[in-house]
């Protein structure tokens, strides 16, 4: 396909001005997002032909500000939808290499670039801003999926601290599996906030899922019970297991005067549910 530049002053009009010769030949080196384009739109609604000519606009006339403003854009859309960082990294090269070949075109039509310390000002400028668009894209998008990572993790945390109303004032909470202090923090936020939520006055906490626990995390939960206490509500404790309560025994810790302890869950349950059934 024969070129069809039009003689215009600025770079930025010239690129535009031929805006499908660029697109064909942008897709010509990025080969492996080029089969992308449409799966990406329809992912992410990210139009990758409409954000490389913006990206040409920014970098060409030195618009760092609205530089920074989409790359950070584009790295938490990219982080939002899960789309491929390598995808990104060879369309913005690709990007740069297109850009550079218009640029010589211009050049060769213009005869603008004659001055060798102002061509290397200008590919010293040019590389810069597309360095700079890279580093904030991929700086944004690996907090933004941190962030995203951190939230995911809170949420399934807080969904396997589950507080369960068998009556109008009893609640249940059965804790299984590996106790730490991140854990210990989730069950304490959990507590507090589905006491006051709930009206719970009590808190049936089973630990016949826990078979050890650090002494930390034995000093965080007694934490956790005088909070229990402290919003109003009672603490009782069921199915705490042999190896559990050796350990502190030998560690000289009671939960006696913070929380009530009985056998299992099935018997104490049974104990408060008839109670309220004869009040």
């Amino acid at each position: 396909m024969e070129s069809t530049f039009n003689q215009r002053d600025e770079v930025t009009d010239f690129i535009q001005s031929n805006r499908e010769l660029f697109e064909q030949h942008l897709l010509s080196e990025a080969v492996n997002v080029a089969s992308k384009i449409n799966e990406i739109l329809q992912k992410g609604n990210i139009d990758l032909l409409k954000n490389a000519e913006n990206l040409i606009v920014y970098i060409v006339e030195q618009q760092e500000e609205n530089l920074v403003a989409f790359a950070e854009q584009e790295g938490i859309a990219w982080a939002e939808h899960s789309l491929t960082v390598a995808f990104k990294l060879e369309w913005i090269q690709a990007i740069r290499r297109t850009l550079w070949h218009f640029l010589n075109k211009y050049d060769q039509m213009y005869d603008r670039f004659s001055d060798r310390e102002e061509f290397f000002q200008l590919e010293k400028r040019i590389n810069d801003r597309v360095d700079q668009f890279l580093n904030t894209f991929f700086l944004t998008y690996t907090k933004y999926k941190d962030e995203l990572l951190n939230s995911q993790r809170k949420l399934v945390e807080h969904l396997s601290v589950p507080i369960i109303p068998v009556s109008a004032t009893v609640a249940v909470l059965p804790l299984i599996g590996m106790m730490d202090d991140y854990r210990m923090q989730i069950i304490e936020e959990k507590v507090l906030m589905d006491i006051s939520k709930l009206k719970v006055q009590t808190l049936i906490m089973d630990l016949s899922g826990i078979a050890d626990m650090e002494m930390n995390v034995i000093s965080h939960f007694q934490k956790v019970l005088s909070g229990v206490s402290m919003m109003g509500s009672n603490a009782v404790i069921t199915g705490m297991r042999p190896e559990l309560v050796r350990q502190m025994i030998h560690a000289g810790i009671t939960f006696d005067q913070k929380a009530e302890t009985k056998g299992t869950l099935q018997q104490t349950l049974r104990s408060y549910l008839d109670n309220e059934v004869t009040k």
